[in-house]
């Protein structure tokens, strides 16, 4: 006979998977622990499989755990998006929105759009996820984010995710005021000093990283930060060199400890994507947000086109 699982184990298996424990799961659900214990044993001997690894303090995913983690995730993610979509279409404009941001979107582009959008959807909760892409691929996947702008090098996803090119940025040099490098030309002049850079994991670096090795000027990385504002902050207050978008030269809260260098070479642009999973249908609020973020790009490229 065919074991047919039940939404109340879904949900008792994912929150213990994600809070780790039973006891913590129980406090998130307001369920006792007896009632997710009997759960998970249920839902075990139903798939005839073993989910969690009972240890002294929590229980941890097995092989086939985490495999079925990823598909009971998503199932109560399209659940959740599918009732806000009805809702939304029934004229009650509330829900949650999860989106993902490259650091530099989330430090000059998204305040615009969010603040603009709450203003026209106040009931609307956005949670917002900063990092490159590569640190968001399971949400993504499991639809925890309705989707991400960010840089994107190619690699394994295009089957899975739509890129829709939206905007580029360059990018520069940077050091702070009073650095000893001012005045320099070019890069090689600047390979005596030492620099610092963010994640090699994301996409506009690894892209960077090959334009070095190409030209045989590779910068000696003293530093790696796993966050832009480290990096920002590092190379105001040190003398750190680094490369960031161009832009950041024009913030009025950094124009004074930030110096871009006018080397004579022409780093490479970074691109921004829209990336959403392939398969994925975007709730009516959800599309207005994307549309706002399409209509903000495009600003971005008609200025860049004037300059």
């Amino acid at each position: 006979m065919t074991f047919h699982v039940k939404f109340h184990q879904i949900r008792a298996f994912v929150e213990v998977a994600r809070q780790g424990s039973i006891r913590g799961a129980s406090r998130v659900l307001n369920l006792s622990q007896p009632a997710l214990t009997k759960s998970i044993k249920e839902l075990e001997e139903g798939i005839a499989a073993q989910l969690f690894i009972r240890r002294s303090k929590g229980v941890a995913l097995t092989e086939c755990g985490e495999s079925f983690y990823h598909h009971a995730s998503l199932i109560l993610e399209e659940l959740r998006s599918a009732q806000e979509d009805i809702l939304q279409r029934q004229g009650k404009l509330a829900g949650q929105i999860n989106i993902g941001m490259g650091a530099s979107v989330a430090r000059l582009l998204m305040p615009g759009v969010i603040s603009r959008f709450h203003q026209q959807h106040p009931q609307v909760k956005v949670r917002i996820m900063e990092g490159q892409l590569v640190s968001m691929i399971n949400e993504l996947r499991q639809g925890e984010l309705d989707f991400t702008i960010n840089t994107y090098y190619r690699g394994p996803y295009d089957h899975e995710f739509s890129f829709e090119k939206l905007f580029e940025k360059p990018f520069a040099i940077f050091c702070r005021a009073g650095h000893p490098a001012l005045g320099a030309t070019s890069i090689s002049e600047l390979l005596k000093y030492s620099w610092t850079m963010p994640t090699p994991r994301g996409s506009y670096y690894k892209q960077l990283e090959e334009v070095f090795i190409n030209r045989e000027q590779f910068p000696n990385i003293g530093v790696v930060c796993e966050t832009f504002s480290s990096s920002i902050s590092l190379v105001a207050q040190s003398d750190f060199l680094s490369i960031l978008p161009q832009e950041l030269g024009c913030d009025p809260l950094l124009a004074n400890r930030l110096v871009m260098l006018p080397v004579k070479e022409t780093l490479p642009k970074a691109t921004y994507y829209l990336i959403q999973r392939r398969d994925t249908r975007q709730t009516p609020l959800t599309t207005s947000l994307i549309t706002q973020f399409r209509r903000h790009a495009r600003q971005i490229n008609s200025m860049a086109d004037e300059g």
